[in-house]
């Protein structure tokens, strides 16, 4: 094998052009040293209208900022926190998206992809890097775009899977040795924890995992040490899993497809879950058109989804992407796997949060909000689950649901729900019998 020729950052991305559309890879993988060395260009003016793509990113995205106006056009495929007031604000845009279909948009040719900039890990013997952290929409990225850019970084996870791509599909390589991006999490709460009871008592041995991350997600965890031959099939996980792989829990010896593998299409996390991953046949990180595909998710057997929620309203319309007319995040893999888990023989799709906000208002509201966004609709809905209890809300009617959420709702508002449930559907509520 040849060795790598190296270019700078600088260098490198002086492929981009005027209207040009990039793609970044995306959480721990973000390209920081092309992402500063474009906007340098993007400083001195060297080209306009250049749209940039990626799902979230940890770490700076300093081409959101209002000095790049008219220079870079952010469209993200999902509002994470560093780019959050750049949206809200009207500088950056939000291309709604299941995160199944992320991948579409460039294979399909619904989008361009002039350059996509990476990181990948030293390559192999046999000539191949891999992703790492970041498969999702990447790989379709490398697939489709007319230039790509990879920063070889030591410090990227050799991943299996579909993260293993030959370097002959990229066209340049910028070397850096910058370590990823950790993600630190909260200890869960009294609240989050009995969250975390609910839906464990959910959870049967043999069940296939989804969750996401975060408080609520590491209190389900927390309580599954007694559980037994849970999988693993999701869009990504983090620390909380590895005392379950660890103790044995986690093996996927009852899953149906990729048994005894751990299939996820993204990670964020601590550097422990970076090295986890690293040459490990029990993990295979894969193309996010088949790790949120909802009908490869409803291959394996008790496939249970484990999803949050900003707002839930009386007839179970589950908003999670939205705060008003204001974007918070985007609708990422949640319907693909409420879908997926409905589907799959003995699967459970759950919706959990807290009943009530920091401030003590409640999530829970007669309507949602007004501009809100539906993203897991009340055709779809299964369980729903607050540090109050947890609910089925499948194949009940509008009254029946109402009186289940409720029964789940902040003490202090149960009242006033039961009188905006009264008003709407008038005095035969009262008389709808409880389950």
């Amino acid at each position: 094998m040849n060795p790598i020729k190296f270019v700078s950052a600088a260098e490198a991305v002086k492929v981009i052009k005027s209207n040009d559309h990039v793609h970044l890879s995306s959480v721990a993988s973000a390209p920081q040293c092309l992402i500063n060395a474009m906007c340098e260009r993007g400083r001195a003016r060297e080209f306009e209208n250049v749209h940039i793509h990626h799902l979230h990113t940890e770490g700076p995205a300093p081409y959101t900022e209002a000095e790049f106006e008219g220079i870079f056009q952010h469209d993200a495929f999902f509002v994470g926190g560093n780019v959050r007031k750049s949206v809200q604000s009207g500088y950056s845009d939000y291309i709604p998206v299941f995160l199944s279909e992320t991948q579409r948009l460039y294979r399909d040719g619904y989008l361009p992809c002039n350059v996509a900039m990476i990181q990948v890990c030293p390559p192999d013997e046999h000539g191949y890097v891999s992703l790492g952290t970041s498969v999702d929409a990447t790989l379709a990225a490398v697939e489709t775009a007319e230039h790509v850019i990879a920063v070889v970084n030591p410090n990227v996870p050799r991943a299996l899977g579909d993260a293993l791509i030959p370097m002959s599909m990229i066209d340049l390589f910028v070397e850096d040795n910058t370590p990823l991006m950790p993600a630190h999490f909260t200890e869960p709460d009294e609240i989050e924890t009995a969250i975390g009871i609910h839906c464990a008592e959910l959870i049967e041995d043999g069940a296939c995992l989804q969750m996401g991350i975060g408080a609520i997600p590491n209190a389900v965890l927390a309580q599954l040490g007694n559980h037994k031959n849970l999988g693993i099939h999701t869009e990504m996980f983090a620390d909380g899993v590895l005392p379950l792989v660890e103790s044995g829990v986690i093996n996927g010896a009852n899953k149906a497809i990729d048994k005894g593998k751990m299939v996820s299409t993204f990670l964020m996390g601590s550097q422990k879950v970076y090295d986890f991953i690293h040459n490990n046949p029990q993990v295979a990180m894969m193309d996010v058109g088949y790790t949120n595909d909802p009908f490869i998710i409803a291959k394996n057997p008790q496939v249970t989804a484990i999803n949050s929620a900003l707002s839930v309203d009386l007839t179970g319309q589950v908003n999670a992407d939205s705060l008003g007319i204001k974007h918070f995040s985007g609708v990422g893999g949640q319907v693909d796997f409420v879908y997926g888990a409905s589907r799959s023989k003995g699967g459970k799709a759950i919706i959990a949060m807290p009943s009530v906000t920091n401030k003590g208002i409640s999530k829970i509201s007669p309507v949602l909000m007004s501009g809100a966004g539906v993203v897991t609709t009340r055709n779809h809905i299964h369980w729903f689950v607050t540090e109050h209890g947890s609910v089925n809300l499948y194949g009940k009617t509008l009254q029946e649901r109402a009186k289940l959420i409720i029964s789940i709702a902040h003490p202090d508002h149960r009242e006033a729900l039961e009188q905006a449930a009264f008003e709407r559907f008038g005095p035969h509520f009262r008389f709808v019998k409880n389950f």
